[in-house]
């Protein structure tokens, strides 16, 4: 392939802009607040659970709690509806009077039993109650520095963004001029050798896989026409020779 040696120069500033914007790109891929965020996001989930969890037991228990007194309650109000009717009088039956005084000693033993359960479930509910606030106190702490590094992140990625930008224009700048034929010959090499396709012989080295190149090849490069685009006799990259080629 031929081209004017000013074009095979531009590649070097083209190379440059690449290598420029894949170091940008892996910074921002390979930014610490990503694990991070994926730390919060899963110390979150894991909150959360114990939150509904906890959510769901205080419902549970409130509820049994609602029903505890409302047995308690019932059974209370019954026991007043036989202690009136004892001391009312109403009643001179013996046996009536012993079955209601047994009935009313039956009652009273019921209500220590449901008071007991109803003494359970609430220091249970308190228990729940307790690990609830908790669990949404430890949410908000993780969500607060969850939003914070979210937000360092962004920033991070708008600061690396914009240099991606410039480095873009720059490269669109330096791809001016250069025939279509050679830039896609760059790209196929860039592809092919890791993301470097263009690298200058300096000081009778290559600068892309930094071997010196031996005589024998140092002569056939410099025997070569200026406008031929050649290739690294170590590595197959597209050598650009500079002034300071050592040729």
């Amino acid at each position: 392939m031929k081209a004017d040696p000013t074009a095979q120069s531009a590649l070097l500033d083209l190379q440059a802009q690449d290598s420029l914007l894949a170091q940008l790109e892996h910074r921002r891929k390979s930014l610490p607040e990503h694990a991070r965020i994926e730390e919060l996001q899963a110390r979150a989930r894991e909150i959360d659970g114990l939150r509904i969890e906890a959510d769901t037991q205080v419902s549970d228990l409130s509820a049994a709690q609602r029903k505890a007194d409302a047995e308690v309650e019932q059974v209370k109000a019954r026991r007043t509806r036989d202690e009136e009717r004892l001391n009312s009088g109403a009643i001179s039956n013996p046996k009536d009077l012993e079955s209601l005084q047994h009935e009313l000693g039956a009652l009273e033993r019921r209500i220590s039993s449901l008071e007991d359960d109803e003494l359970e479930v609430m220091e249970s509910l308190e228990e729940a109650q307790g690990r609830l606030l908790a669990a949404e106190a430890d949410l908000g702490e993780v969500t607060e520095d969850l939003n914070q590094t979210t937000d360092a992140r962004d920033a991070a990625i708008r600061v690396l963004d914009e240099q991606a930008a410039g480095a873009q224009a720059d490269r669109a700048q330096a791809a001016t001029g250069v025939p279509d034929d050679l830039v896609a010959q760059y790209d196929k090499s860039r592809a092919q050798y890791g993301g470097l396709g263009a690298a200058a012989l300096r000081a009778k080295r290559c600068e892309g896989c930094r071997l010196e190149i031996n005589g024998a090849d140092l002569r056939e490069i410099a025997a070569a026409p200026e406008d031929e685009v050649l290739r690294c006799p170590e590595c197959g990259r597209i050598l650009v020779r500079t002034p300071e080629s050592g040729l």
